[in-house]
């Protein structure tokens, strides 16, 4: 008589199961349409794995009666092992950090598997709303969510009677990022690395070869956010 009671409580389980799915899903679809690197099927695993390890964490021990035991240890490791994850996904490129929105994505997705498995849908619904609500927000076309763009630019000049004073006023900018300096015969050769958020175009590159004789060669190097 008592397997009926314990079936109906593992259904529960499984719907848990199938809600922090559902929920992953929602929050992975929102990434993929942004061509995200963790898309729908990254979230929905993250989601659906932390809310299993929360219900065997919080029911998985029930057999052991009155010993002592600390499920919340087993909860505790879907912490870190997301941490992992996203620590995977974080990459340093071009003097740039990628991917660190998507490991927090993440590693929320996680969260909400949790609470769903302890059985806080509210809290779980209610978070994955917040979360891609903010996302989309923050991805609209509002001028205070804007990333400014940063150009790049390889500059290699003469610099033999103070000319990289005015190669920072040319290019608006008050230091360098990268600064190398060598002597070829009687001159000393400049080559450094620009990095501002002015749009110069092609036009403007081939002017500023043309106009000051000094500058050997620019070179464009790219755009980051």
């Amino acid at each position: 008589m008592q397997l009926l009671p314990d079936k109906l409580i593992e259904l529960e389980y499984v719907i848990r199961i199938l809600i922090a799915v559902l929920l992953g899903f929602a929050i992975g679809i929102e990434r993929k349409m942004r061509f995200k690197e963790a898309g729908m099927r990254t979230h929905t695993i993250v989601a659906a794995g932390a809310c299993l390890f929360m219900l065997i964490s919080k029911y998985g021990f029930n057999d052991l009666g009155g010993e002592k035991f600390d499920g919340a240890r087993l909860a505790a490791q879907v912490v870190s092992g997301i941490g992992f994850i996203g620590a995977g996904m974080i990459m340093y490129r071009k003097q740039a950090i990628h991917g660190l929105t998507t490991a927090a994505g993440v590693w929320i997705t996680a969260g909400v598997g949790m609470a769903v498995g302890a059985g806080m849908y509210i809290v779980a619904a209610s978070s994955t709303v917040i979360l891609v609500a903010v996302q989309c927000i923050m991805h609209a076309d509002i001028r205070f969510f804007r990333n400014k763009h940063y150009m790049q630019l390889r500059v290699v000049f003469l610099n033999n009677n103070g000319e990289s004073a005015q190669i920072q006023e040319l290019f608006n900018v008050d230091r360098y990022l990268q600064l190398d300096a060598k002597k070829q015969g009687e001159d000393i050769v400049f080559s450094v690395l620009v990095r501002t958020d002015k749009n110069f175009d092609d036009k403007f590159i081939l002017n500023a070869l043309k106009e000051y004789p000094y500058i050997i060669s620019i070179d464009r190097i790219d755009d980051e956010n």
